[in-house]
């Protein structure tokens, strides 16, 4: 068989003549089209993949409106530490009006709300049973005086009767004595027999010893009497000083204003019956005003006499200044007493309310977010931060410090310069990242 060359002339079947006509075969190319498209397809699918494996951001997001929203700059300034709380004026002094003794309420004389002096008669009371009870002690006391003075008279008659009889003694003593002795000296003469002498002696000895004896009776008699004199003068002296209480008590049915001022409360009426120590009133003493402040518990460790504040009225500024804490916790809250450096406001009045800033400590340097409705969700612990682009807000840990009514103290996590969302993170859910 016969090989032919590309380059050899031949006759074709069909009868011509191929020569230099005949076309040339071409190489096949690799780089077609189609497979450029594919490779470019290919890597950029792979590219694609490798980013959303190791760049791509995974983070939860939410679309939000910013016009919503409240956005404040993290600064750097003074921050200074303290509360609002709200004080109601009162006097500087209060004096409360209980009742000394009870009774039934048989005349009213002021109401309250006027004006009173110290000494004005406020109420009058009935009580029967301190009437009854002041007249049995006088009564006891006139038995005792007259008891004391029948025994002075008994002292006195006792005393008469020593003198009486002592000076009928002697009298006797006397005659037995000279009779006694004349028969002394007969008897040395044997004129008398014995019997006579020893009469005239023992009769003489009689009446000696008898003066011996009353005496001593009436010395007893005597110091007895003085003793009941002073057992009747120390009992007449303390009946006689419970007479004078119970007389102090019948006034006390007078019930008396203890001092000039306001009386601001008379918390009883005519026919009513009040207790011994019940409260039926106070004088408001109107040379002074303080403000009595409630403060919630949670501060009750920070606070202490002499810690300052100050309030608003009328345009200006007030000093104040803790004087009374008192520790009596109700309802979560406790309440001091605050006095005026420099005297109280003029045309202030009583039960007045008025927002004092108390202070806590002092002022000092620090980072500060303002506050706002996002504590309550987070607890201070992350906020989100707006990016430098202004689309975005991405969550981030931060913690807080002090707090005061406007700003929180940024311990860590923000910096000044910075924007952060503050308004309420309710309706954010767990999303990390928020788009505006």
């Amino acid at each position: 068989m016969e090989v032919k060359t590309p380059n050899s002339s031949s006759t074709s079947n069909n009868g011509f003549t191929g020569g230099s006509t005949m076309d040339k075969l071409k190489p096949k190319k690799f780089w077609t089209t189609q497979r450029i498209g594919i490779i470019a397809g290919s890597t950029l699918l792979v590219a694609f993949l490798v980013y959303q494996f190791f760049f791509a951001d995974k983070r939860s997001k939410l679309n939000v409106e910013q016009d919503k929203l409240t956005v404040s700059t993290v600064k750097q300034g003074k921050f200074d530490e303290f509360i609002v709380v709200t004080g109601v004026v009162q006097p500087l002094k209060t004096i409360q009006l209980d009742a000394i003794v009870g009774g039934y309420v048989t005349e009213k004389l002021i109401e309250g709300g006027n004006m009173v002096k110290q000494g004005d008669v406020l109420l009058r009371l009935e009580n029967q049973n301190l009437k009854l009870s002041f007249l049995q002690s006088e009564t006891e006391a006139s038995r005792l005086v007259n008891d004391l003075q029948n025994t002075r008279q008994s002292l006195r008659i006792a005393r008469f009767n020593l003198q009486k009889t002592l000076s009928e003694l002697d009298f006797q003593i006397d005659q037995a004595k000279d009779a006694h002795d004349r028969n002394t000296k007969l008897y040395k003469d044997k004129v008398i027999p014995d019997a006579d002498y020893l009469k005239t002696k023992r009769e003489f000895e009689r009446l000696s010893k008898q003066r011996d004896i009353e005496v001593e009776s009436q010395k007893y008699q005597e110091e007895n009497s003085k003793m009941q004199i002073t057992q009747l003068e120390g009992t007449l002296a303390s009946t006689q000083k419970n007479v004078n209480l119970w007389r102090q008590t019948l006034e006390n049915l007078s019930v008396k204003a203890p001092v000039s001022g306001l009386l601001s409360s008379m918390n009883v009426e005519v026919g009513s019956n009040i207790n011994q120590g019940q409260n039926i009133g106070q004088i408001d003493d109107l040379n002074g005003f303080k403000m009595r402040v409630s403060v919630d518990e949670h501060y009750i460790s920070r606070i202490f006499a002499g810690l300052t504040g100050s309030m608003e009225f009328n345009g200006k500024d007030y000093g104040l200044k803790i004087i009374k804490i008192y520790p009596e916790v109700l309802s979560g809250r406790f309440e001091v007493d605050m006095q005026f450096d420099k005297g109280a406001p003029e045309l202030i009045k009583r039960g007045q309310s008025a927002p004092i800033r108390l202070q806590l400590g002092q002022p000092s340097q620090a980072t500060l977010l303002p506050v706002g409705g996002f504590f309550s969700e987070t607890g201070g612990n992350w906020v989100y931060v707006v990016g430098d682009d202004g689309k975005r807000a991405s969550k981030r840990k931060i913690t807080l410090g002090r707090k005061n009514p406007e700003y929180f103290e940024v311990l860590e996590g923000l910096q000044p310069g910075e924007k952060v969302i503050t308004s309420s993170y309710e309706n954010f859910g767990d999303n990390e990242v928020l788009e505006f």
